[in-house]
């Protein structure tokens, strides 16, 4: 009786947004407003704890301003630390259009650096070419296969994704600190335990013309695919039914197992492809270097933009700005590196409050007879 009176009042909006020609306009203002006052509350609540701690809101900003994008050099260390930062969100915006909270995508960036010079290190004498796509093969395959563990165990024993990927990354971390500094260290690396490098011969160089990291073109390429995959696909409309209501998308005969399990895969297979592409353009090896919070910044980016891909780029290279400008911070106004990690907390909170004023005025709901 119940699924009867569903499927029959349901429709019934349908109606009243097609006759309302503003509609389409009202959802844009409203996805833009809310993470606009949701950031502006956010820099509110931090400027009165900088204010507490007797520095100046106008200093803060204008060295952050200064330190992300105030000179070529500044713009470059912003570009690097964003680069692994657009693959990580697409960890969790991938599954979060079918509803899931995935936040194990530190473990999937180790994990995956780890995988990629394993990969790399018998192939030390072919063409670069060659390490480096098996490097992100390896990379992507065990980023894919860490967070599908998450997805399955959701998926078969419905499992809360939250607390397997938290739970998988605490393992995935501390397998990976078992690996490299026991099974695969190398004898040489005394002060840093380190596995093997992968050869100076097989770094990635930076950008031609742009001298930036490379994993920033590789990020936006992702971040471009996986928009055409979520809005462009019959797989990204099956999700994002599925994320909006999962029992009426079993109702209509919909693969739900099998979406969720390929979300994840492609979720965790970016986080991986982050880890192999910051082992092969930065380190040259696997060490404890991979474990910089990348998977967690990527947490805030995917929730700051809605978890659609082509908001992540410029989200990623804000959220890398103020990393980047944590050193001059400390220097210049002698606050503790905490400072961003605290503006960050305070961002992510506010973006979760935000969420409550979805739909709550008038203006943003559809009408009739327009």
């Amino acid at each position: 009786m119940s699924t009867t009176a569903t499927l029959t009042t349901a429709p019934a909006s349908a109606p009243v947004q097609a006759t309302d020609r503003w509609y389409p306009l009202r959802r844009t203002t409203e996805s833009l407003l809310a993470p606009a006052a949701a950031l502006a509350a956010a820099a509110l609540l931090f400027s009165v704890f900088l204010l507490f701690l007797g520095a100046s809101p106008a200093d803060f900003l204008d060295l952050v301003w200064r330190g992300a994008f105030g000179s070529w050099f500044s713009l470059q260390n912003t570009v690097q630390r964003a680069a692994p930062l657009l693959l990580t969100a697409l960890c969790v915006a991938i599954p979060g259009q079918l509803g899931l909270v995935i936040i194990g995508g530190e473990a999937a960036v180790v994990l995956g650096g780890l995988a990629a010079t394993v990969a790399a290190l018998p192939l030390l004498n072919t063409s670069p070419i060659i390490v480096w796509a098996a490097m992100a093969v390896a990379g992507s395959a065990m980023g894919a296969f860490w967070i599908g563990i998450s997805g399955w165990l959701r998926a078969r024993l419905n499992v809360n994704e939250v607390i397997a990927s938290l739970v998988l990354s605490y393992i995935g971390l501390a397998l990976f600190n078992h690996l490299v500094e026991g099974l695969l260290r190398d004898p040489a690396s005394l002060n840093k335990p380190s596995t093997y490098g992968i050869g100076d011969g097989n770094m990635l160089d930076t950008v031609p013309w742009l001298d930036v990291h490379p994993g920033l073109p590789v990020g936006i390429l992702a971040c471009l695919i996986c928009w055409v995959l979520i809005y462009r696909s019959s797989f990204g409309f099956a999700s994002r039914v599925t994320g909006g209501n999962i029992r009426a998308a079993q109702l209509q005969g919909l693969p739900v197992t099998k979406l969720i399990l390929l979300a994840c895969a492609i979720g965790g297979g970016c986080a991986g492809l982050a880890g192999a592409i910051e082992v092969a353009a930065e380190y040259g090896r696997a060490n404890a270097s991979l474990n910089a919070g990348y998977g967690y910044t990527g947490i805030l980016i995917a929730f700051l933009a809605r978890f659609n891909p082509l908001a992540i780029m410029p989200m990623a290279i804000l959220l890398g700005g103020l990393g980047a400008a944590g050193g001059l911070l400390q220097r210049r106004m002698g606050l503790p590196d905490a400072t961003i990690q605290v503006l960050q907390g305070l961002i992510f909170v506010s973006i979760l409050a935000s969420d409550t004023l979805y739909g709550r005025f008038r203006w943003f709901q559809p009408r009739g007879g327009a």
